[in-house]
């Protein structure tokens, strides 16, 4: 045990200083502190020593030196059990220093301002800070050192416990705490210099430092003979998956989360309620309606085969009626940004599904990542999203404008499928889906096919490819099931033949110029 005599505070996130202060003055601990803190202390009527005292030695260069000074560093340096560091200390005048708050100035919060400029980012590098941070997480032994605001509770709860003590457990779990928090704060410098090029930010940095917290161990990898765990990143895009919150039901494992993740993207696209069903991260059935159980029933009509145990997306509160059908099928994971009370119940039923609440927001990631071996690919995400503006009507026939919300229907799902995609679609419901195939004849093939086996009309439908037609071969296809439109990227060097497949077999193709290749 470590008896807390003396406390040195300097914060920038002064949130629960106070209240935590006076609980250090309960146990008699002498506090020091510098600037900002220091003055806010004595506005709050909390005894304080200013850092500038206790070392004699005044703040200056603007604030850039503070507690660079020996009687800091080496109170807190100081081995408890080493007889010549104590008895230097007590030559040189260095009292002990047993605890040490501090966090960092904003550095992330300042570059994340618009055009912010590099002399201000740079005023905002902390040196002291992550110094003494360091310094008393190094010294664990001897010091505990508090990096986050969060675990003020803790070091209450301890010290009362122990009599104004901290143990080395307690110490060494917050010693662990700080080096992360050192290390966040470097790569973020580290990664925004490297994002410089001449005082101008570039895109991809030479040097990529990435910083990810433990958010939970899963049930298992791909397969049960992996094991698996969920990172999360430092700062979690603003409705990602990473920010869900489990309900109920069984641990998730690394499938779960891969699927729920392509079926979450997807449903977010959308803006009437919508359900989209995914397995091994391919859609196999989108749904969109005024009313969330019509747009369900669409989805999980597409195929109902390949929904057995899917992931259930919804982009809306999640209704009793929507639940109480879903409920009827085996499913392992549902998300929804939020569940009505009487939903809840419903799925109490079926304790093994995972219920996931998810605040929806049509954020992105900034880059999108892909180990392979010895390497790491990093890209921009696929965030574009046409409207009609964007398609040029290639095609001798004109689309309609019911036509016209079924292609941008039916693009918007095939950027979710592994290409080779291609996406039967009418009345904001998918028909038939072909996905992942080496030939795009193929996928269109099998979508056909689906179609099919789920008793569904081709008639009339529109089709979505991901990409250009290389040949007129699937053109052909899919007017033969009966298909009346095709929108598709363009681009291919027989563009032509397969513009003119398409006026002689009555077709209306667009071409939107962008492709949305997945794999």
């Amino acid at each position: 045990m470590i008896k807390i005599k003396r406390a040195l505070i300097s914060v920038s996130d002064k949130k629960g200083i106070i209240d935590f202060a006076k609980i250090l003055i309960k146990y008699n601990v002498e506090i020091l502190s510098t600037g900002g803190t220091a003055k806010l202390f004595a506005e709050n009527n909390i005894p304080v020593i200013e850092v500038s005292d206790y070392t004699g030695f005044p703040e200056m260069l603007d604030g850039r030196v503070k507690t660079l000074h020996p009687k800091i560093h080496g109170g807190i340096l100081g081995k408890r059990d080493d007889e010549k560091h104590l008895q230097t200390m007590i030559k040189s005048n260095i009292p002990l220093i047993d605890l040490v708050v501090v966090n960092l100035y904003p550095f992330e919060a300042t570059i994340s301002k618009e055009n912010c400029p590099l002399s201000e980012a740079i005023e905002n590098i902390d040196i002291g800070g992550p110094a003494m941070i360091r310094s008393s997480a190094k010294n664990y032994n001897g010091v505990a050192v508090v990096t986050d605001n969060s675990d003020y509770k803790m070091i209450e709860d301890a010290l009362k416990k122990n009599d104004g003590a901290l143990n080395l457990e307690c110490r060494f779990i917050l010693a662990k705490k700080a080096f992360e928090h050192t290390a966040k704060y470097d790569l973020a410098i580290s990664n925004y210099l490297n994002g410089l090029d001449t005082n101008k930010n570039v895109t991809y940095p030479k040097k990529l430092n990435l910083a990810f917290n433990k958010k939970m161990d899963l049930r298992y990898g791909e397969n049960p003979h992996q094991s698996a765990s969920f990172y999360v990143d430092e700062i979690a895009t603003k409705g990602s998956l990473a920010s869900f919150k489990q309900l109920q039901g069984k641990e998730l494992s690394y499938n779960n989360l891969n699927d729920a993740d392509t079926a979450w993207e997807c449903v977010k696209s959308f803006k009437l309620p919508s359900c989209v069903i995914v397995k091994h991260a391919n859609p196999c059935g989108v749904g969109s309606s005024k009313d969330l159980l019509d747009a369900y029933k669409k989805a999980f009509s597409t195929d109902p085969t390949s929904a057995f145990g899917g992931i259930i997306a919804c982009n809306t509160a999640l209704d009793k009626n929507t639940a109480s059908q879903i409920i009827s099928q085996f499913v392992e994971v549902v998300i929804a940004p939020s569940y009505e009370a009487e939903s809840l119940k419903i799925f109490e039923s079926k304790p093994n599904i995972r219920l996931l609440e998810v605040t929806l927001d049509n954020n992105f990631n900034a880059f999108e990542l892909k180990k392979i071996g010895g390497g790491l690919l990093v890209q921009s995400p696929d965030n574009f999203n046409i409207d009609m503006d964007h398609c040029k009507i290639v095609s001798k026939l004109k689309p309609n404008q019911e036509q016209m919300a079924d292609m941008l229907f039916a693009w918007r799902v095939a950027k979710y499928v592994k290409s080779n995609a291609i996406v039967f679609c009418k009345n904001n419901q998918t028909l038939g889906i072909g996905a992942g195939q080496m030939s795009r004849v193929d996928s269109t093939k099998i979508a056909s096919i689906k179609a099919q086996n789920a008793n569904l009309d081709l008639i009339n439908s529109v089709v979505a490819s991901d990409a250009f037609f290389p040949f007129r071969d699937g053109i052909d296809v899919l007017a033969t099931a009966g298909a009346k439109c095709v929108i598709q990227p363009g681009g291919s060097l027989r563009d032509e033949e397969v513009i003119s497949a398409a006026d002689e077999l009555g077709l209306v193709m667009l071409f939107t110029g962008y492709r949305h290749f997945r794999h």
